[in-house]
């Protein structure tokens, strides 16, 4: 069943919709490589939580997997701000594709930048290369995951991860709350896993690791992510005072 892609602007941000009132992406037009929506944000908070872009040599990210493209927003910022990054997208929708080209400023693809249309979750079992940054936000036009929210999808992307692997989801939209989609996670990595609070939209971005552990102290993530901001303009200090005021820093320190 094909996607219908509808495009709206309002107060200078373009706004990416199936078929219904749902964001499913937003572009500001002056700043086309930010990332507008604040749950897009979150999801880039591996780069506190890993050695890479906010360090010196920022080797961290160097390959990228982003299931679902939306607006493109994680694929430009990731290809702007990460020079070292190879990115790979699968989106199953070519007219989204078609859309993010027409409206959206996505890059053309090159050495280190590739599109494959097909399923994400199909991609991910059939296809054995890793990945040190999965980005997971892909849904339908009623804001469901299907496959991207299983067990076998979670435990299969965990094989796929390199040393230094991190996985970032989306969970908003799952029918009945995101607990049971976290449990999922938690399972397939070993506990290895947390959500961050829950963003103004409702969106609840879920963080998990494989490889070598996670340990940042509050006063840490708060160095980096104003190092963060310094260098992108991607300010997460928010979310840092979020995690410690939702307790879910327990000791002030973040392990993973």
């Amino acid at each position: 069943m094909s996607t219908p892609i509808d495009i709206s602007e309002e107060g200078g941000v373009r706004y990416l919709h199936f078929g219904s009132d749902w964001v499913q992406g937003a572009m500001r037009i002056r700043k086309p490589n930010a990332l507008e929506l604040a749950y897009t944000r979150e999801m880039m908070a591996g780069l506190l939580l890993r050695d890479g872009l906010v360090d010196d040599p920022g080797e961290w990210p160097e390959d990228v997997l982003i299931i679902g493209l939306g607006a493109a927003s994680l694929a430009k910022f990731v290809y702007h701000n990460c020079p070292q990054a190879r990115i790979k997208v699968v989106e199953i929708a070519p007219q989204v594709v078609a859309a993010a080209r027409q409206f959206f400023k996505l890059p053309a693809e090159d050495a280190r930048f590739s599109i494959h249309v097909g399923c994400g979750a199909q991609y991910v079992l059939e296809h054995d290369r890793h990945f040190d940054y999965v980005l997971v936000d892909g849904f339908d036009r009623n804001a469901r995951a299907g496959a991207l929210d299983t067990l076998p999808f979670y435990q299969a992307v965990r094989s796929r991860l390199s040393d230094r692997g991190l996985m970032a989801v989306n969970l908003f939209g799952r029918s009945r709350g995101y607990k049971a989609s976290l449990e999922r996670i938690i399972t397939a990595f070993d506990d290895r896993a947390l959500a961050f609070p829950s963003v103004d939209s409702g969106n609840v971005v879920a963080f998990a690791a494989a490889g070598e552990p996670i340990e940042r102290s509050l006063a840490e993530l708060r160095e980096r992510a104003a190092l963060l901001k310094w260098g992108t303009g991607l300010d997460l200090l928010p979310t840092v005072t979020r995690l410690e005021q939702a307790g879910t820093v327990p000791g002030g320190v973040l392990m993973l």
